[in-house]
């Protein structure tokens, strides 16, 4: 597996902080956690959170936020991958595989 340098910081960060001894059951779960809190950031960007707890944010501050959340998901992909020693590039070459084979007619 040749690992994007991204994918190598990312599991270099997660391993110092402990977060690597999680195995893929709960690793799955903090995706979906991730993934509901990227829900929830384009929601406030699409129709607006409308709660009286809650302060207006600018676009920038809705825009960083989705942003941020996008970079916590796309962490928990890339150490689910390491975990099965696949690199990310190696997804995406798969997966751009795969769509020009159902979609594109030669």
């Amino acid at each position: 597996m040749k690992e994007s340098e991204n994918q190598v910081w990312i599991q270099n960060f997660y391993d110092q902080r402990g977060w690597s001894n999680y195995g893929p059951f709960e690793r799955i779960g903090f995706l979906m956690e991730e993934v509901g809190e990227t829900a929830r950031a384009i929601r406030a960007i699409e129709i607006g959170r409308d709660r009286p707890d809650e302060h207006i944010k600018s676009k920038e501050k809705l825009k960083m936020e989705l942003i941020e959340e996008l970079g916590d998901v796309l962490g928990n992909v890339f150490i689910l991958a390491s975990m099965y020693n696949i690199a990310i590039d190696e997804i995406l070459e798969v997966h751009k595989n795969k769509l020009n084979k159902r979609y594109i007619k030669e």
